[in-house]
């Protein structure tokens, strides 16, 4: 990495990391309208379409009104497990890397979802889509898959003995739980509900490549037939040109650019945990249209593959995450991942300490959340960071890296 570029994403990602200690870990969230103290004070706005124009209206908003709307800051379960990957790849500069790693554990383990028997995670918030709404907390496959895979990487690194036991006893939920079949050929994990049965590409790919990757720590054979089948059926439903659409039912036909990551990421995940050049072509396919839909000629990380506005910092962490995990893919990986944290750094940087949300054609919204850009970009930079010391091995879940343990 040049130089200039290693200074500034040492210099930003320790001054991030500041800034999210002293927020102690909280913050606010692009979905966390329903939190508002507003709905119980009016229930007129606690039905269905109020609620979706509510959550719709804050997250689209240039100025954020959070604390009129009396939503609080909370802690992310899946923004924790984002901080933890990121301190797993930073022993070297962080004086306190070990308790900090510790303390992500354990503040995980106090916000497992209750009244369920097996570990898993949801937000921190409840929200309404088109159909239903998710009660806070309430375990979901996204969140508990990413949290697994913050704790097998913690166990892969030596940390805690329970962070395995906890990641296998989310694989046995996403497995016992979420796992449904159709006929003989149709399968997939529910998303974000256990009674939702409509295939979602990313929650598939996700949630199989936690049960391929569990079954390599375990060798237990019960979590790889059903992971390989549904990847079967989410690769087969990739498009002539590449890319995938968000899931299978009408409402869902979107393609954008951190959900094909996910994809990409963990296809490349399982095949590695499995063995298999099985899904080479469609991961081949599957990044050539991210290569060539998702990004300008300036770095800037669209979100969508058709137009270039918003601009979002989520899109922007995973391009750099996606880039370096699949770097053997386009001798340009690298190049591009350093241009699109140069052109997050000129444009959505803070220096309070932060990023911002979006940029739009004419406006930028300078909101601070800290699942979805803070925690994010920390992971994204350590990344970055990560791969100017060459010392990656290994593409994981999300794109993250694992490392030995003496790094």
């Amino acid at each position: 990495m040049p130089d200039r570029t290693s200074k500034d994403a040492q210099a930003a990602l320790l001054k991030l990391l500041a800034y999210c200690r002293a927020n102690d870990w909280a913050g606010y969230d692009p979905y966390d309208a329903l939190n508002s103290a507003a709905l119980t004070a009016l229930p007129f706005l606690s039905s269905r379409l109020p609620r979706l124009v509510f959550t719709q209206a804050l997250k689209r908003s240039p100025v954020n009104i959070r604390r009129l709307a009396l939503i609080p800051k909370t802690q992310n379960a899946k923004g924790l497990a984002l901080f933890l990957s990121a301190f797993l790849k930073l022993p070297k500069l962080l004086p306190d890397h070990g308790e900090l790693v510790g303390l992500m554990i354990e503040r995980l383990i106090a916000l497992r979802s209750r009244g369920v028997p097996y570990w898993c995670w949801g937000y921190s918030f409840p929200w309404q889509t088109r159909t239903v709404v998710v009660p806070s907390g309430a375990p979901n496959l996204v969140c508990t898959a990413f949290v697994a895979r913050a704790l097998l990487d913690a166990a892969e690194a030596g940390y805690d003995s329970r962070c395995l036991s906890m990641a296998v006893s989310a694989a046995d939920y996403v497995l016992n739980d979420l796992y449904w079949t159709k006929g003989g050929s149709v399968a997939g994990f529910s998303y974000p509900l256990a009674s939702l049965r409509v295939r979602v590409h990313n929650a598939n790919f996700l949630a199989a490549a936690l049960l391929c990757r569990v079954h390599r720590q375990t060798r237990e054979r019960r979590f790889l037939e059903p992971a390989l089948r549904v990847t079967r059926c989410s690769v087969a439903a990739q498009r002539e040109d590449g890319s995938w659409p968000y899931g299978e039912s009408p409402s869902q036909q979107w393609v954008d650019n951190f959900h094909t990551g996910y994809n990409l990421c963990a296809l490349r995940s399982i095949a590695d945990d499995v063995d298999t050049v099985e899904f080479d072509a469609c991961i081949r396919h599957g990044f050539d249209f991210y290569r060539a839909h998702f990004f300008r000629e300036d770095g800037a990380a669209k979100y969508f593959h058709n137009r270039t506005y918003p601009i979002d910092i989520h899109c922007v962490a995973q391009s750099i995450i996606t880039l370096l995990g699949c770097r053997d893919l386009d001798a340009g990986n690298v190049r591009l991942a350093r241009s699109v944290f140069r052109w997050a750094m000129d444009h959505l940087w803070d220096d309070r300490g932060f990023f911002y949300y979006r940029a739009l054609r004419f406006c930028t919204i300078r909101t601070s959340y800290m699942r979805w850009s803070q925690a994010w970009m920390l992971l994204a930079m350590a990344t970055l960071l990560t791969e100017s010391s060459e010392s990656i091995r290994d593409c994981r879940t999300d794109g993250s890296v694992a490392f030995a343990p003496a790094c």
